[in-house]
């Protein structure tokens, strides 16, 4: 009987190897992403925090109608182009096409932004 000390994850790396975490490549310039879906779930979840984050701060501002609508719209989707093509350097036909990942997420990041933005203004700014 042998036994093996590494023992593969779910999506066939084994745990004593020398890739470095989601997170660790999240975080580092022109990372290496062997698995797309992977850095798809980065940006998923990027947008998830950065719609929160303009949520509270249209919130607090008070900044309100179609201009607070425009801006995040243009802001989440600089942040993340920015993001994915300078900070990552990654190639965008790999994932679709830049289309592809500016839409991963959005409709989830815009529903979020959406209940901070609400709750924030109509608690702070509504007599």
């Amino acid at each position: 009987m042998s036994t093996s000390k590494t023992k593969p994850e779910k999506n066939g790396v084994a745990k004593g190897s020398n890739v470095p975490s989601v997170m660790t490549r999240a975080f580092t310039s022109n990372s290496s992403w062997p698995d797309k879906d992977e850095f798809l779930d980065v940006i998923y979840w990027g947008r998830q925090v950065l719609g929160l984050i303009l949520g509270l701060v249209w919130g607090f501002i008070p900044l309100k109608g179609f201009i607070g609508l425009f801006l995040f719209c243009v802001i989440n989707a600089a942040v993340i182009y920015f993001y994915a093509s300078s900070f990552q350097g990654i190639d965008e036909e790999e994932f679709g096409g830049m289309w592809e990942l500016t839409k991963e997420g959005f409709v989830t990041s815009f529903a979020g932004f959406l209940v901070m933005w609400i709750i924030l203004y109509s608690g702070l700014h509504y007599d």
